[in-house]
């Protein structure tokens, strides 16, 4: 179990994985609408784990990932998109992400997910 910041530009994103994230034991330490809130919150609160939209409007995931990983190159982030779009994918791997999962996921395949990037 950790915790968890979760950045998704849509609030019912936010809303869902939260309360998936919630019955799998998880804390949600915070969320963020933008990826400059996202990177403010990170060092604030040094959650276990990010789980960042890739697609969003200020600042896309991967520049995200990778402020995120100049602050702590150890942070564990999972990626999430709402299509398996392999460049962006494969590009947060190469960057260190933790993992990825595709919209629409399951309340077991997320926290399937986050026990696996927890555990890394």
């Amino acid at each position: 179990m950790g915790s968890l910041l979760i950045v998704d530009d849509a609030a019912y994103m936010r809303r869902l994985v939260g309360i998936m994230a919630k019955k799998g034991g998880h804390e949600i330490a915070g969320e963020a609408e933008t990826g400059q809130r996202a990177i403010d919150l990170y060092k604030d609160l040094r959650p276990d784990l990010v789980i960042l939209d890739i697609l969003m409007p200020d600042m896309n995931g991967l520049e995200v990932l990778k402020r995120i990983k100049e602050i702590n190159k150890n942070a564990r982030i999972i990626m999430c998109t709402a299509s398996e779009q392999a460049a962006f994918v494969q590009e947060a791997l190469e960057s260190g992400a933790a993992g990825y999962i595709v919209k629409p996921f399951t309340q077991d395949v997320l926290n399937e997910k986050i026990s696996a990037a927890l555990q890394t």
